[in-house]
C-alpha cells in the first residue's frame, strides 16, 4: 500500500500547485503561468496570432484561434523556422513555422496595476534567433519593477520575401515585412492583455538589439506603430545606413529568383511555394542570395508601401520618426574589418567616391599610409565597420530624431565583458540581462556597469529619461554637442562629439542634411 499512499500525495500535491499557479485570460482563452522566485510569475508560449502555415504562409498576422480550458503557459514555444548559421544552433533544433508566441514576467503576483512595460525584440540578422534569448528566466529588468514581454517572429524568407503574386492577394496590394507585421501584432496583443499582468498599456517601451534594433528604427517610420509603444530603445542596429531596407522592387526581383531557384512555375508560383517545406524555402534563399547578391544587406526588410510607406532613411532624416523618446547606440567594437591597408583603401573608395580622399585621411590611408590603431576602437578594419555599420548609422538616427523635437539620448559601451580585451557586437547584453556564461568571474565594475545599465533603461521604461537618483548623468543628446554617455572601464561618464568627424563623412555619403 505505500506505493498507493505516495502516489495519492504526489497527485495531491499536483493538484495543489495547480491550484497555486496564476491563472489569467488573454485574448483566446485562460492560460496557467508559473510563480517564479522573488513573488513574481511567468508566462510563457501565449499564442498572439494564429499559426502562419499552410494558406497563411505569407499573409498578415491573423487572430488566435480560441481554445477551451486552460493552457498550460510554463515552456518556451519553439523558436521560428531557422537554418544553422553556428551561434544559433540551440534555436534550429525543433524550430518551426507553428511559432506566433510571446513570453510575459511579471513584477509581483497576484499583480498590482500600472508597471511599465518593455516589450524585447531578439537579434539574429532577421533570419535566426529566439525570443526566449533576452534573459528571461534572468528577470533582470523584471527586479526593476517592469513586466517584460519577449517575441518571436517570422524570419528570413518565411517573414520577408515579396512576390507579384503576393501582392495580388494581399488587401493592402504589397507584400513582404510580414516579420514586422508580427512585431505589431504582438504590440497589439501587449495593448489588449497586458494589464491582465499588471502592466501599463499606456507605458510601453520596445527595446531590442541588432536586428531587432534595426526593426525597431523601421517601426518608428511606420504609421501603423503609432500609439502601440511610447519609447523605444535601439541597441546597436540602426536603419540609416549603407544597406537600408529594399526597395519594393529589388524585394520582388528577390523573391522571383527565390522561386526560379526552386523551380516555381510562371503562374500559381506562390501556391507551388506554399507546398514546399520551410527548410526548402530557406535553403533556396539562401541560394539565392549568393547568385542574385539581394538580401540580408537591408536585412530583408523592404519598402513595401503599407508597413514602410517611405524610406525610412529619409523619415529620420526629415524629422519625421514617431514622437516618442529614444534610446540608440553601439559598442566601441561591433565587427571587425580588413586590416590590410589596400584593401580598406578599395573599399573606401567604393563606398564614399569623391568624398574617399578625406575619409581616407581620417583612418591614417591616405597616400602610403598604413592606418592608424586606437586602443579604445581597435585597428582600421573593427574602425570603418563599426562607424559605418553601427555607430554612424547610429549617430544619424539620434540627429534625425531630435531634430523632430523628441528626447534622445544616445551611448557607447566600451567596457569589456570579464575575459575579453574589446568590446564585440552584442557583449552589452551580458550586462543588462545577467546572461553570461557559466563560471565567468565578475569584478566589482563588471557589476557596477551592469547595475548602472539596468537602472538607466528601467528609468527610461518608467518615465522617458534614463536619468535617475545615484546615476551619472546621460545628457540628452542635441546636434550642437552631440552628447552621449559612455560606459567606460571606469563607470558611466558624458562625453561628447562621438567619431564626429568620421560620422560626417559618412552622412554626407548618404546625402543626408547636415547637423542644424
Amino acid at each position: 500500500m505505500k506505493p498507493v499512499r505516495w502516489t495519492i500525495l504526489f497527485a495531491g500535491a499536483l493538484l495543489a500547485a495547480a491550484q497555486t499557479d496564476p491563472v489569467v485570460s488573454v485574448t483566446g482563452g485562460q492560460i496557467r503561468g508559473r510563480l517564479t522566485s522573488g513573488g513574481g510569475a511567468a508566462f510563457k508560449a501565449i499564442p498572439y496570432a494564429r499559426p502562419p502555415v499552410g494558406d497563411l504562409r505569407w499573409r498578415d498576422p491573423q487572430p488566435v484561434t480560441p481554445w477551451q480550458g486552460v493552457r498550460e503557459a510554463d515552456q518556451f514555444a519553439r523558436a521560428c523556422t531557422q537554418i544553422s548559421e553556428g551561434w544559433n544552433a540551440r534555436y534550429v533544433t525543433g524550430s518551426g513555422e507553428d511559432c506566433l508566441y510571446l513570453n510575459v514576467s511579471t513584477a509581483e503576483w497576484p499583480p498590482q496595476p500600472k508597471h511599465p512595460v518593455m516589450l524585447w525584440i531578439h537579434g539574429g540578422s532577421n533570419t535566426a534567433g529566439s525570443g526566449e534569448a533576452a534573459g528571461f528566466d534572468q528577470r533582470t529588468m523584471v527586479h526593476h519593477g517592469l513586466v517584460l514581454v519577449t517575441i518571436n517572429y517570422r524570419l528570413g524568407a518565411l517573414g520577408f520575401m515579396a512576390h507579384p503574386e503576393l501582392d495580388r492577394e494581399s488587401p493592402h496590394h504589397t507584400s513582404g515585412d510580414y516579420g514586422l507585421m508580427d512585431q505589431l501584432a504582438a504590440l497589439h496583443w501587449v495593448r489588449d492583455n497586458i494589464a491582465e499582468f499588471g502592466g501599463d498599456s499606456a507605458n510601453v517601451t520596445v527595446a531590442g538589439q541588432s536586428a531587432g534594433s534595426y526593426d525597431i528604427s523601421l517601426l518608428l517610420t511606420s504609421p501603423l506603430a503609432k500609439g502601440l509603444f511610447q519609447r523605444a530603445i535601439a541597441e546597436s542596429g540602426a536603419t540609416s545606413g549603407f544597406k537600408g531596407s529594399l526597395t519594393a522592387a529589388r524585394a520582388q526581383e528577390a523573391g522571383r529568383a527565390l522561386a526560379a531557384q526552386l523551380n516555381a512555375p510562371e503562374t500559381g508560383a506562390i501556391e507551388f511555394l506554399r507546398a514546399k517545406s520551410p527548410e526548402e524555402i530557406l535553403t533556396a534563399a539562401n541560394a539565392t542570395r549568393r547568385v542574385t547578391g539581394i538580401g540580408r544587406d537591408g536585412l530583408e526588410t523592404s519598402i513595401d508601401g503599407y508597413v514602410l510607406p517611405k524610406s525610412p532613411t529619409e523619415v529620420f532624416a526629415a524629422g519625421g520618426s514617431l514622437r516618442v523618446p529614444l534610446i540608440v547606440g553601439s559598442q566601441a567594437q561591433e565587427t571587425g574589418g580588413p586590416n590590410n591597408p589596400a584593401q580598406l583603401r578599395e573599399t573606401i573608395r567604393k563606398a564614399y567616391g569623391g568624398l574617399a580622399d578625406a575619409a581616407l585621411k581620417l583612418y591614417g590611408l591616405a597616400g602610403d599610409g598604413t592606418g592608424q590603431a586606437d586602443a579604445l576602437y581597435g585597428g582600421i578594419g573593427a574602425q570603418w565597420s563599426t562607424d559605418t555599420g553601427f555607430r554612424c548609422p547610429a549617430t544619424a538616427e539620434a540627429l534625425g530624431h531630435a531634430a523632430g523635437a523628441q528626447p534622445t539620448y544616445r551611448y557607447e559601451f566600451e567596457h569589456a565583458p570579464p575575459g575579453r580585451q574589446a568590446t564585440s557586437h552584442s557583449s552589452e547584453l551580458n550586462f543588462l540581462f545577467a546572461t553570461w556564461p557559466a563560471n565567468t568571474q565578475l569584478s566589482d565594475m563588471d557589476r557596477l556597469i551592469s547595475q548602472q545599465a539596468q537602472d538607466y533603461w528601467a528609468n527610461f521604461a518608467r518615465s522617458g529619461d534614463p536619468n535617475g537618483k545615484g546615476l551619472p548623468a546621460w545628457p540628452k543628446f542635441t546636434a550642437k554637442g552631440q552628447e552621449y554617455l559612455a560606459f567606460t572601464d571606469s563607470g558611466a561618464a558624458s562625453k561628447a562629439g562621438l567619431r564626429r568627424a568620421f560620422c560626417e563623412v559618412f552622412m554626407e555619403s548618404l546625402k543626408l542634411p547636415p547637423a542644424k
